[in-house]
């Protein structure tokens, strides 16, 4: 039935499934064929895919087929490099034609900002394999002569892009992943999913059940409803997607090659060369795109599955008025066909894959709004994570995990529609996108202060980033260059340093864990030494191969009860790397999830300890609070957590409490603190105070990318604690092989631009690396960076360059901290006044 040989299809309801399986893959787009591909070639034995009618059936088979090595995230990157040079010789590999057709693409910059969007890409892409330049008009026309060149300003070319047929590519999968020892089975619709005590699964079909060790669910615009077999609500909806096929065009036939791919980035569509023809798709705006959120609400019709939508060119006329001024010869072309069909989307455009939190051995690749470029780089991401244990690099963008119950069905289709529009608007840094905020997941101070800061997004949570006063310039300007936050951002760093402020903290991920095995559980897990009770330490989860899955903060709150403290974005992410220890140890321990239930203000300046003091009996001195650790005392009259610690490096405390208080202790404290010059903080001033004091961020600094050692981890990490912890072995035998590369503190100049992290690092006309983290800091009036540079080229006072918008700048090695933290200036006064 699917137009293939396979291993089994069932007619009429016949036939019978093998009994167990090491890996089941529900859904035979793509996707899911690439999953089977990649892990039957890596030596996985049994891997059964389960097709519910034919392979290519629902989105694949009606896709434009577009391959780029272009994507404007870093990892993302690295699938779709992979994915095109795996489609370069799949042909020859499998003996299948697919045809690829590799004639480039040109992304087109017709206004100054979209010029400024390439540099900042381009500074983004050098230190990457991936081919792509930075071109003019003059090659932009070369390329693409039917252009209209009026508004072109410059172009940004991938060499290598282009397209490929979608049925031919997963047939040419299909027969790899057998070739390999896969089994495909259709029509092999799940039933439904049964999870074992032990963490297998049983699989339900109208042909039998398979056992089996894990769950892919690669089902496409049905992910939903395989979620729902579990009890997920998984936040995918299929978007209406046109694109236009035109007859013969005589100057596209006149031609002696095939014409890039182009995506006329103001008019919103992509357009490429279809045999002798042209064939372009728009992105409407988000009041025009229509959603199909009646497949979300009441399921997907049961028979659909190689049928289409009815087409409405009206809805993309403004478009393809766009693309006939853009390239004139359409203005004389016949259209031949309108295909509108579903594509799933998520709320920020960018699939879910990887392992589920909350069900044992449920992973996901779903999602996919580009599941063709995508296809054979997460295939094979999956395999090599399922096969070692742990994620060949960093994907966090796209973590399952980063969407949770705050993540509603009207919050999913606002998101959507906001993110189909979006497709080809500027990306800039710091961008925020406002559709479906708030959600319910709102800190007890937000209503306090949402109308005097500008607000960032934070896995759900409403977090300020800076505050306005009556002069500024308010509301959210994007730019590429230093913009209204600037000037804001300076005063909130000198309020910190010279008097106090106050952060609302509460987005942090907060888990608890108790239990006769709690010690056990987190030695085995963190690489540092678990704290006393009443203490506090940074710890970090180490993979195998020695690489930093999280950065935590444990406090031991009572003996064997412990809080840990995780950022935002990777609370269930971290969650669920504990909770698989817990199951495959056999662990005795109980662990909670208290994000949402617990409140945290940031309290940090050289006037905090006088504000707090004013608000407590308990002796808030330096020599009763010691620096990392933690009381529970009373403030204002109600019960909070105490930690002596700050991410900006000053003197500060972290205050937790029960939500519904929140805003009474918020209250209480900015009215003792009125003589002393209190006032609000946000997020960027936090950044800059922490980089100023050489703090490291996980998901910039450290990461699945990096090693602890490398990233000047050292002090966190106890190789000789007894404990055997994950990744242990690993960093003994990297220690001892020596380091390649180091991060380094970085100085520069540049003009009313900041790094940002991910530009590229230059040397003597190379690239040695990249930057992780940037901004100004106000402190000493310069900019900084921190950035991995060859050993070699890491020592101080080491002169590099790093690139931004097009520009290459003079960059420093410099000892770091920058700024001392006030613990270290304490000691320093007291250790001068004790030698004097």
């Amino acid at each position: 039935a699917s137009g293939c040989v396979l291993d089994a299809t069932f007619a009429h309801g016949s036939g019978v499934l093998q009994d167990s399986a090491e890996t089941v893959i529900v859904g035979g787009g793509c996707v899911g064929v690439s999953v089977a591909y990649h892990l039957a070639k890596a030596g996985q034995r049994d891997v059964v895919l389960l097709e519910k009618t034919e392979l290519t059936a629902g989105s694949t088979w009606h896709a434009a087929g577009l391959t780029t090595y272009y994507h404007p995230g870093i990892n993302l990157k690295k699938v779709h490099y992979y994915s095109i040079k795996l489609y370069e010789q799949l042909e020859a590999e499998t003996g299948q034609a697919v045809g690829f057709h590799q004639p480039g693409s040109v992304r087109i910059a017709s206004t100054p900002v979209r010029v400024d969007e390439l540099k900042y890409q381009m500074t983004r892409t050098h230190w990457h394999p991936t081919p792509q330049y930075l071109i003019g008009p003059e090659k932009v026309q070369e390329l693409f002569p039917l252009l209209n060149m009026d508004k072109v300003l410059a172009g940004l070319y991938n060499p290598g892009d282009g397209h490929i047929d979608p049925y031919s590519l997963t047939m040419a999968l299909a027969a790899g992943a057998r070739k390999y020892g896969a089994k495909i089975y259709n029509p092999a619709p799940v039933t439904s999913l049964t999870p074992l005590p032990d963490g297998k699964w049983d699989v339900h079909t109208p042909h039998g059940t398979i056992r089996t060790n894990r769950i892919v669910n690669a089902s496409g615009f049905w992910a939903r409803e395989v979620g729902k077999m579990i009890g997920f609500e998984h936040p995918t909806i299929p978007v209406h997607h046109q694109y236009v096929v035109t007859a013969t065009v005589p100057e596209v036939k006149a031609l002696k090659r095939e014409l890039p791919v182009i995506r006329d980035l103001e008019g919103s569509y992509y357009l490429r060369q279809e045999r002798d023809g042209l064939l372009f798709g728009p992105y409407e705006k988000e009041h025009k795109m229509k959603l199909q959120d009646s497949w979300v609400t009441d399921g997907v019709p049961p028979g659909f599955g190689k049928e289409l939508f009815e087409s409405d060119l009206d809805r993309i006329m403004d478009h393809v008025e766009m693309a006939m001024e853009m390239v004139p010869v359409l203005k004389e072309a016949d259209i031949i066909n309108i295909v509108s069909g579903p594509i799933t989307y998520t709320p920020d455009l960018l699939p879910m894959v990887g392992p589920h939190q909350g069900a044992q051995n449920y992973w996901t690749a779903i999602g996919f709004g580009y599941g063709v470029i995508h296809a054979g780089g997460v295939g094979k991401f999956l395999s090599d994570w399922i096969i070692t244990g742990e994620p060949p690099y960093d994907l966090i963008e796209c973590d399952p995990n980063r969407y949770g119950k705050w993540t509603t069905v009207p919050y999913t289709c606002a998101k959507a529609r906001e993110s189909y529009g979006y497709n080809n608007v500027v990306g800039y840094p710091k961008e925020e996108r406002f559709a479906g905020r708030p959600t319910n997941r709102v800190s007890g101070v937000y209503e306090l202060l949402k109308d005097q800061a500008s607000m960032g997004f934070h896995a759900g949570w409403e977090q300020p980033h800076y505050f306005y006063k009556s002069a500024d310039e308010t509301g959210y300007r994007p730019s590429f260059r230093r913009t209204n936050w600037f000037g804001p951002v300076g005063r909130e760093c000198r309020l910190v340093m010279e008097k106090v402020g106050v952060i609302d903290l509460s987005p942090f991920g907060k888990f608890l864990v108790k239990g006769k095995d709690s010690v056990k559980l987190l030695d085995h897990l963190f690489a540092n030494s678990m704290p006393k009770v009443g203490l506090t330490n940074i710890s970090h989860m180490l993979t195998p191969r020695g690489r930093v899955y999280a950065e935590v903060t444990i406090t031991q709150v009572a003996p064997g009860e412990f809080l840990l403290l995780t950022g935002s974005g990777s609370e269930l992410h971290d969650l669920r790397w504990i909770e698989r220890e817990v199951a495959s140890g056999g662990y005795d321990v109980q662990i909670s999830n208290i994000t949402d239930n617990v409140g945290v203000l940031g309290v940090a300046g050289p006037r905090a300890r006088k504000v707090l003091q004013k608000l407590t009996d308990v002796d808030m001195s330096d020599s009763e609070f010691k620096f990392l650790s933690c009381k529970s005392i009373q403030l204002a009259g109600v019960p909070v957590r105490a930690i002596r610690i700050s991410y900006t490096g000053e003197l500060g405390w972290e205050l937790y409490m029960e939500m519904q208080h929140m805003a009474s202790v918020y209250q209480a404290i900015m009215e003792a603190g009125k003589e002393e010059g209190i006032n609000n903080f946000g997020t960027y001033a936090m950044n800059s105070l922490r980089m100023e004091k050489g703090f490291r961020g996980w998901g910039a600094e450290m990461n699945c990318d990096t090693n602890p050692l490398e990233a000047g981890l050292d002090y966190f990490i106890k190789l000789n604690k007894p404990a055997d912890f994950i990744g242990k072995k690993a960093l003994l035998d990297i220690k001892a092989q020596g380091l390649k590369r180091k991060l380094a503190h970085l100085i520069l100049s540049p003009d009313n631009v900041d790094p940002e992290g991910n530009e590229t690092i230059w040397h003597n006309g190379k690239v040695v690396g990249n930057t992780t983290s940037g901004c100004y800091s106000y402190t000493t009036q310069q900019s900084l960076a921190f950035g991995y540079l060859p050993v070699d080229l890491a020592a101080i006072g080491q002169t590099v360059e790093i690139e931004l918008l097009g520009t290459k700048y003079p960059a420093t090695v410099v000892q770091e901290p920058l700024v001392l933290t006030e613990p270290t200036r304490t000691r320093l006064q007291k250790k001068t006044k004790s030698s004097g």
